[in-house]
């Protein structure tokens, strides 16, 4: 009995630890909001990263294992088997974005569809790396310049599907802040809306010099015109497409 009592015991230490020892901050519904300026983190660049893949035997939800761990102990170091599915792989082309509003009421966006790019260092001081249109393990990333916060009201990070069948529910999407300095802030999109075509994923707002990251994963059935009305920006929108590869 010492054996699985020192198993459970390991279990629940490194289940509890997890956060720490990966030295990310997670944002959920329970804990929203993060401040970058009491973390020392509101200079230099900040980076945004989108990463994604599709899900496989965890379409549905992961399956439980049958029987009890402790009934059948050896069953906990056996890796999963890949279970097949008959919903079939769809293409999903995921596009990261940014709409911005500046000090001086500038408003905009950055964004891959109609080649929106941005700057890094002239104004909106956003800048997007690029597209990846496959869901690469570098994802798609976008550099905040807050060097430049005093010239930041206020941002909304978004996630769309470009032309393509709706499938937040079939994708494993990570939105990753990686700060100048100071823990990693991570975001899942991990909530199912099969239908929808866009969501935003969390806001920064400059509150009397305080950065403010927070949490929103609010998914929408339109683009982003949809987005702009939620939010309040007021930017008129038309339909763009991409260049075929």
């Amino acid at each position: 009995m010492a054996f699985w009592d020192s198993l459970r015991r390991d279990r629940a230490e490194q289940f509890a630890s997890g956060s720490a020892a990966t030295n990310a901050i997670e944002l959920t519904k329970r804990h929203p909001t993060v401040s970058l300026s009491k973390q020392g983190a509101d200079s230099g660049n900040l980076r945004v990263n989108l990463s994604w893949r599709m899900r496989t035997s965890d379409i549905g939800g992961r399956q439980r294992r049958s029987g009890s761990v402790w009934r059948r102990p050896f069953k906990f170091f056996q890796p999963d088997a890949v279970q097949a599915h008959t919903q079939g792989v769809v293409n999903v082309d995921l596009d990261l974005g940014c709409l911005y509003e500046l000090a001086d009421g500038t408003k905009g966006v950055v964004q891959p569809l109609g080649s929106f790019f941005g700057s890094l260092n002239a104004p909106p001081y956003i800048k997007l790396s690029g597209d990846d249109r496959f869901g690469a393990p570098s994802g798609e990333t976008i550099y905040v310049n807050l060097d430049q916060r005093e010239s930041i009201k206020r941002l909304l990070v978004f996630v769309y599907i470009y032309d393509q069948t709706p499938a937040f529910d079939r994708t494993h999407a990570v939105v990753t802040l990686f700060p100048s300095n100071g823990p990693r802030i991570e975001i899942e999109l991990d909530e199912r809306a099969p239908q929808a075509r866009s969501c935003a994923v969390f806001t920064v707002e400059n509150v009397k010099g305080d950065l403010v990251v927070r949490r929103e994963v609010k998914f929408v059935y339109g683009f982003q015109a949809e987005l702009d009305r939620l939010y309040g920006w007021g930017l008129q929108w038309g339909r763009g497409y991409k260049t075929k590869i």
